[in-house]
């Protein structure tokens, strides 16, 4: 799960925390991986990824691709959206690495 985010748009504050947090619940090596993209230095990623209008978002990948999450495919500065997300992603993921084992 990838967070775009700029310090200009000051929801980061808020948010870096929490998703640290869920990074800390739900991921894990080959389970779930969190990153946080400086969307103004990764600008063209920004807007392939999630239409970038300069709001904080979130976007979920799959095998390098962008999947959606609960029926979108970006979320924004949403904390209980977001939980969900990476709840689901987190438990699917555990949930099929265990089916490998």
């Amino acid at each position: 799960m990838v967070n775009f985010w700029t310090d200009w748009d000051h929801t980061h504050i808020e948010m870096a925390p929490f998703f640290a947090s869920l990074a800390a619940d739900y991921g894990g090596p080959g389970i779930l991986t969190f990153a946080r993209a400086y969307a103004d230095d990764m600008r063209d990623l920004a807007l392939r990824y999630c239409k970038w209008d300069g709001k904080q978002s979130f976007v979920a990948f799959k095998n390098g691709k962008q999947v959606a999450i609960n029926g979108a495919s970006v979320i924004g500065a949403q904390q209980k959206a977001l939980k969900a997300a990476a709840k689901k992603l987190g438990g699917l993921a555990k949930q099929r690495l265990t089916e490998r084992q």
